[in-house]
């Protein structure tokens, strides 16, 4: 009977504990932006700032919690600790700057709606009519 309650438990938790599909924007102002999954790695872990054509981006970053976890989990397996020592031996050497980071999800979609060249990530119930999806990250 316990085993019968623990596994009603657990089906009513799955909903809750699914994550939601991280995708990376962009305003629709931009240019003709094409993204591989390998170039947002490389953007988003600063070994690149320009997209293969050259053209320069930057990048938005949404506050700590879990969506940016998930975001960088999925993107580069690496965990937030992970993320946090590898962006802080780049930035004290010089050889990156990490991205802008918003306030709220409010503020990332208003710039990432309106500022072309602007590269962001956000859960796929949260991106607006202004913006196109260059990737997606179940």
């Amino acid at each position: 009977m316990r085993l019968i309650r623990l596994l009603a438990l657990a089906a009513a938790l799955l909903p809750v504990a699914a994550q939601a599909e991280i995708v990376i924007v962009t305003s629709q102002r931009s240019g003709a932006i094409e993204l591989s999954r390998e170039q947002a790695e490389k953007l988003y872990l600063g070994r690149a700032t320009t997209l293969i054509d050259g053209t320069p981006v930057k990048l938005v970053d949404l506050p700590n919690g879990a969506t940016r976890d998930d975001f960088y989990l999925k993107l580069t397996n690496k965990n937030p600790a992970q993320i946090v020592a590898y962006r802080s031996r780049l930035v004290f050497n010089g050889r990156a700057t990490p991205p802008i980071e918003a306030d709220n999800v409010g503020e990332a979609r208003q710039w990432l709606t309106e500022t072309p060249n602007l590269i962001g990530y956000l859960e796929r119930t949260d991106i607006t009519s202004g913006m196109r999806v260059l990737l997606r990250l179940p």
